[in-house]
């Protein structure tokens, strides 16, 4: 149960706050909203306004607002339907700066949710502060010191018997001996144990250090609303920033591409909901950030296609044929639709694979 409410609380926070996006700018440059609906498919639940359709649907993989004006009309004819010039609440009449900004608005209230959670998690938690301890905080899964036995809350106080007083010193020994054997000499049970324990560590296929999956203690310390602000805003700079550079490098094949679907995501969200409140905020906040700026990209269909074609229209003076237009944006979205299942499909396939 909890994981179920976790996935819906992470999905829909993501799409709903994308969707609220466009939704007011929209309201705000005087465009008729046609609806505003939560997933995709069959209508499940739905309040029809003044103006505008509320809808719930049955695929709940994200959400959507439809403007009077946007895409092009068919009639029964199969005619393309213009709306009138003089129309004022359709989207193709209003200026191309106004109908950019309805269409960039989705993606950026992505980073602004993730702004507003990660401050909610410093000022709930405080703020992080890396003590310089060679005490053990956390251990990354399958790596070589997890492997070898190594627990949260051992200190590392040698390695090859050069002591390492602080975390500084233990990291520069590790990092100056990759795919090296180490004898690791490690205090244990309030400092009553020491044991000596071999770890070989791997090469770091980016910096060429050495590593074997290990991270200092964190400390949490009282925090300010604005002090929460203040790291709330860098830390979303700071995982864009790290997602932008990770893409760039899968698209180079510096690093193998490792794409996951709404399957590996919702194991991803029960897992960081049974972790507690603050890492499941943290973990929507990441995620909100990937939204974002995946919907930036020029990819037909998505937000970012559609502000290369209002740009163009802006440089050219005239809009390009929504003809065309429309069927680019289809045949993006078949394309998208069609790679969603291939991955879904693969995550199916992983899961069946790691429980086997």
């Amino acid at each position: 149960m909890v994981t179920v409410l976790a996935i819906i609380f992470v999905f829909g926070s993501m799409v709903m706050i994308h969707e609220l996006g466009h939704y007011m700018i929209a309201k705000w440059i005087g465009v008729r909203v046609i609806e505003f609906s939560f997933g995709f498919g069959p209508k499940i639940l739905g309040y029809q306004g003044k103006e505008t359709l509320y809808a719930w649907r049955i695929i709940p993989l994200g959400g959507f607002v439809k403007l009077h004006g946007m895409d092009a009309e068919v009639d029964e004819n199969g005619r393309t339907i213009i709306a009138p010039i003089d129309d004022k609440q359709s989207f193709m009449n209003k200026p191309v700066w106004q109908r950019m900004a309805a269409i960039a608005a989705g993606p950026l209230m992505n980073f602004v949710l993730a702004i507003i959670l990660f401050i909610g998690v410093f000022a709930y938690l405080g703020v992080p502060s890396q003590s310089n301890s060679n005490l053990i905080g956390s251990l990354v899964s399958g790596k070589p010191a997890a492997a070898a036995g190594i627990q949260p809350g051992d200190k590392i106080i040698a390695v090859n018997q050069e002591q390492t007083p602080d975390w500084n010193r233990l990291t520069e020994v590790i990092h100056a001996m990759p795919n090296q054997q180490l004898n690791l000499t490690v205090e244990r049970a309030n400092g009553k144990q020491h044991h000596v324990i071999p770890v070989k560590t791997e090469k770091d296929a980016q910096t060429g250090y050495g590593m074997i999956g290990i991270a200092p203690e964190v400390i949490y310390m009282h925090a300010s609303i604005l002090q929460s602000a203040q790291f709330g805003l860098e830390r979303t700079l700071d995982f864009t920033k790290f997602i932008v550079v990770t893409l760039i490098q899968m698209i180079t094949g510096k690093i193998p591409a490792e794409v996951g679907g709404p399957v590996m995501i919702a194991q991803t969200i029960s897992e960081g909901a049974h972790e507690g409140l603050s890492n499941l905020l943290g973990l929507t906040g990441v995620l909100s950030i990937q939204l974002g700026l995946i919907n930036l990209f020029p990819i037909p269909a998505l937000d970012g296609s559609r502000l290369i074609f209002l740009l163009i229209e802006g440089l050219r003076g005239k809009p390009l044929n929504p003809e065309k237009e429309n069927m680019i944006h289809l045949v993006g979205f078949v394309l998208l639709m069609a790679l969603m299942i291939a991955v879904t499909y693969k995550d199916v396939l992983r899961l069946f694979v790691k429980a086997g």
